[in-house]
């Protein structure tokens, strides 16, 4: 399983440990992912994603999953979020 957020695409990133002595050693900085259920308003069911907590922010204040899954482009987004966005997209015009 792979450490990268399913929304945001946020993956790990490369940098030093610095020492007193100004020595420099590689480090891994990882985001703060958590596995989430996930409300969706238009499929009426939870989805279950691997999120970091700061794209868990960025989908309450957008104003829910849907939201999120149509304003953001499908390069960021995991397969299985892009399946979820195509089936609310499914749902949206079949609704209109």
């Amino acid at each position: 399983m792979s450490r990268i957020c399913e929304l945001t695409g946020k993956g790990r990133q490369v940098g030093h440990n610095v020492s007193h002595a100004n020595n420099k050693t590689k480090r891994t900085f990882l985001p703060n992912l958590q596995t989430v259920t996930l409300m969706s308003d238009s499929l009426e069911r939870g989805v279950k994603l691997r999120v970091s907590m700061n794209g868990l922010r960025s989908v309450e204040h957008v104003g829910g999953l849907d939201n999120w899954l149509t304003k953001t482009s499908d390069e960021k987004l995991s397969l299985k979020a892009q399946r979820l966005k195509r089936e609310i997209a499914k749902k949206a015009k079949a609704a209109a």
